[in-house]
């Protein structure tokens, strides 16, 4: 097995996450028997703004089957998720967080329902609600769920970061994925048989979660925008509706007109302003959906890769901090 880890604000919790790893590094055996061996562990390096660098290395350094991923600059967590991916070499591949909420103990679990059920992809399923605050967990649910209404997403699947993936499928990805795709989506798009293990999530360790809502957001955003041409059917079942509506108040005019005594006095200027506000606002939120579909395929056809990985900073001549010492001063002999 490989395992990932994308690392953004790991300083505190990273060294306590390989401690729990290291048993699994000897034959192991999963619940129902199974062996296992972690083979590696890669931590990814997305730049963040502690000092997991340093932390990083100093793994790297104490443990021979930990890896360092570097990234040419911030790229977010499923970008980096992708890199460790495109460096992994297991026949199974173990996304988790840096923060301690995933227990590497319930690899076996995902390995033994990814094998009972000839599964390609297995996501952790929580038992238990995670740990953040309750509106965080409330926009989570209530972003999954309209996924899984809206965007025809499978409704029986939970996306989450801690996930068991086929080597193969997961390189596979990792290739291929475009800068704008969502990491689950698209690994909906080649996997077989995906399904879910239950796990119990843990508190994190001594640290805030990175994401704030403008970040959650975007995520939300992004996994709309990768879930196909399903937003852009939105947009026409929108113009439609409008068309409907609008027709519905022609002839509710014409039948006030003709059948009413409606007087010679010009109302409905309140209505007709409503109506007004509301046609301009859908055709805007449809422009809008249109042009981030349009901008998407735009960066992808420029050729935005969606990571970069590089040497490690501190080795090339990023780190070469050093300056030439300035010459003696030359003295006058007496």
């Amino acid at each position: 097995m490989s395992i990932v880890v994308p690392v953004y604000q790991g300083e505190r919790t990273l060294r306590a996450l390989i401690d729990e790893i290291l048993p699994l590094t000897s034959r192991t055996y999963s619940p129902s028997g199974r062996p296992l061996v972690v083979e590696e562990v890669l931590l990814v390096f997305d730049h963040g703004p502690d000092g997991s660098a340093d932390v990083i290395r100093e793994l790297v350094s104490d443990h021979s089957f930990v890896r360092g991923v570097w990234l040419s600059r911030n790229f977010g967590q499923h970008p980096a998720t992708l890199a460790g991916m495109a460096s992994s070499g297991g026949e199974w591949i173990v996304t988790m967080d840096e923060d301690g909420q995933h227990d590497p103990a319930d690899i076996g679990g995902l390995l033994d329902t990814a094998l009972d059920r000839q599964s390609s992809v297995v996501y952790a399923k929580p038992t238990n609600a995670a740990p953040h605050g309750l509106w965080r967990n409330a926009a989570s649910r209530g972003s999954k769920w309209l996924i899984a209404t809206a965007m025809g997403a499978d409704s029986t699947v939970s996306y989450q970061s801690y996930r068991l993936v086929l080597g193969e499928v997961g390189r596979s990805v990792a290739a291929y994925a475009g800068s704008e795709a969502y990491l689950d989506v698209a690994l909906g798009w080649i996997a077989g048989e995906v399904t879910t293990s239950p796990v119990e999530l843990r508190e994190e360790h001594g640290r805030r979660s990175g994401y704030n809502v403008r970040t959650l957001l975007s995520h939300f955003w992004r996994m709309v925008l990768s879930s196909g041409t399903k937003g852009l059917r939105l947009v026409s079942f929108i113009g439609v509706a409008f068309a409907i509506l609008g027709l519905v108040l022609v002839l509710w005019v014409l039948a006030s007109y003709l059948l009413f005594d409606v007087g010679t006095e010009v109302q409905g200027w309140a209505s007709t302003m409503v109506i007004l506000l509301f046609g301009f606002g859908a055709t805007l939120f449809s422009l809008g959906v249109v042009a981030e579909y349009v901008g998407v395929n735009v960066k992808t056809a420029m050729g935005k890769p969606p990571y970069l990985i590089v040497a490690d900073p501190a080795d090339g001549p990023l780190g070469r901090t050093a300056t030439r010492p300035e010459p003696p001063e030359h003295t006058t002999p007496t």
